[in-house]
């Protein structure tokens, strides 16, 4: 059954609406933010790459079925466009709300703006080791 689409005026927004869906094991909400290209990509830590709607929507159906994930993003790094928005975060994650362990992601969310509002085209996620950094490191520091 199809679900109606929000309007999301900004990346920001549309990726509020991604993570709220995630923390409430909502599958049709979680897809209806996903652009109608045919092309979008969903990588989750150490499985291989997803394209299409089917097959992300049955990647996230299997994650939801193990039970609730609790993701909270945090250290948001964001360029955008007029048309497109890439966000870098980490995501720091724990299976139940009890659950101390000190597991954290980075994830890249791209969205990219259409006639229907703001949309993710890819989601793609890999664990980090260690412990999250306590702040974003300075690009200057880099090279």
């Amino acid at each position: 059954m199809a679900r109606k689409k929000h309007l999301y005026n900004t990346a920001q927004q549309a990726e509020a609406a991604f993570y709220d869906a995630l923390a409430r094991s909502d599958l049709d909400a979680l897809m209806a933010l996903w652009a109608e290209d045919d092309e979008i990509v969903c990588i989750h830590p150490g499985a291989p790459r997803l394209v299409g709607h089917d097959a992300i929507r049955q990647s996230w159906a299997a994650i939801f079925e193990r039970g609730n994930v609790h993701i909270r993003p945090v250290q948001l790094h964001a360029s955008h466009s007029l048309t497109s928005a890439v966000h870098n975060i980490v995501e720091e994650v724990q299976r139940t709300p009890r659950d101390r362990q000190d597991i954290h992601i980075v994830a890249t969310n791209v969205f990219i703006k259409t006639a229907q509002g703001w949309r993710i085209v890819t989601h793609h996620t890999s664990i980090a080791s260690g412990q999250a950094p306590a702040e974003p490191l300075n690009p200057a520091l880099l090279h």
